[in-house]
């Protein structure tokens, strides 16, 4: 299984940006949660946002009305709609999905994580 994220860039203060991350692999029965992880230079990995399934989200509060997460389940695909950025939403952003796979005779669910796509915004 494999997350290939796109979309980041540089952008001015008050400015936009679409992530897009897809999960394919020939093993995937489905894929669970899906989100969007950031982590700036010395800092911790933290949750922006994610989205079950089923379409439940969840938020951290600093992105909390400035960011929306959809996606397609047809496409195995996630959306992260980043408005109104800020310099402190600089950062580098990690893709992650739980994926049910299959192994051998059974399935299994895993986590994977894309390979980062870095946002810089300028103030």
């Amino acid at each position: 299984v494999q997350l290939q994220a796109s979309g980041g860039g540089l952008v001015q203060s008050g400015g936009f940006l679409r992530l897009a991350c897809v999960a394919s692999g020939k093993d995937i029965v489905s894929v669970n949660d899906m989100g969007w992880y950031r982590q700036a230079p010395g800092e911790e990995r933290e949750l922006a946002p994610a989205i079950t399934s089923t379409g439940s989200l969840t938020f951290a509060d600093s992105v909390r009305g400035r960011f929306t997460i959809f996606r397609d389940n047809a496409k195995n695909a996630v959306y992260l709609q980043m408005n109104s950025l800020k310099p402190e939403d600089t950062a580098t952003y990690y893709c992650h999905a739980r994926v049910v796979v299959r192994s051998f005779w059974n399935t299994r669910t895993d986590d994977f994580w894309g390979q980062g796509t870095q946002v810089t915004v300028s103030s």
